[in-house]
């Protein structure tokens, strides 16, 4: 295993040709499910312990009290682990986006629900800096394949399009969540100011807007 975890993948020969990403589209057996809970409560408790370093296969296993074949069955790779992980840290977000109430869900003028979900999205990295630094630097050049960064790229797209389609809205959704670093959320976040990160995310989403819209 390499020191990042990033070469960690499946041993075919020993733990078979499942794949990680195949077993979570199917229906799960009890204690697949609870295996799954108790895998992703160990990451969270080593993350908060030592940070993204202190997250391995290994320790994973020992803390969840699985095999490491079963880790590695159901989520491929450290980088499987941390991405896993922030899918779950989204999901009540990912659900109004889709069909919950406006702004965040449909219904909204999309200037108003791109604020909404930049909002959403600001208090679940500023909650979560330290799980987002660990998963930039897991997942390296792959991030753009993550599936919660192509949900979070591709509602941002739609909704630039139609707000300002004069601008490329792939890029402007680009970098708009480029500033989601864990290492720059830590940075600009002082503990008697813990939104500020979200309310300088909201200006910048005005300036490229435009405060009237």
């Amino acid at each position: 295993m390499r020191a990042d975890g990033r070469a960690e993948r499946i041993d075919a020969t020993r733990d078979g040709p499942e794949r990680a990403e195949g077993a979570r589209d199917r229906p799960e057996r009890g204690d697949a499910a609870r295996n799954r809970v108790a895998v992703l409560r160990a990451t969270e408790r080593l993350l908060a312990e030592g940070g993204g370093d202190h997250v391995s296969i290994d320790r994973v296993a020992a803390l969840a009290g699985v095999g490491k074949g079963t880790v590695f069955r159901r989520f491929g790779s450290r980088a499987g682990l941390l991405q896993a992980l922030l899918e779950e840290r989204s999901k009540e977000l990912r659900e109004a986006v889709a069909g919950g109430p406006p702004p965040l869900g449909p219904g909204a003028p999309a200037r108003d629900r791109l604020l909404a979900f930049l909002d959403g999205l600001g208090a679940i990295a500023e909650g979560n800096a330290i799980l987002l630094a660990a998963h930039e630097q897991a997942c390296a050049e792959e991030k753009y394949d993550d599936p919660s960064y192509r949900s979070w790229h591709r509602h941002l797209s739609d909704l630039v399009a139609e707000a300002r389609p004069e601008l490329d809205a792939g890029f402007v959704a680009h970098a708009l969540l480029a500033v989601f670093d864990g290492a720059l959320i830590r940075h600009v976040t002082p503990p008697e100011d813990p939104r500020r990160f979200t309310r300088s995310v909201r200006s910048l989403a005005l300036a490229l807007l435009g405060e009237d819209g």
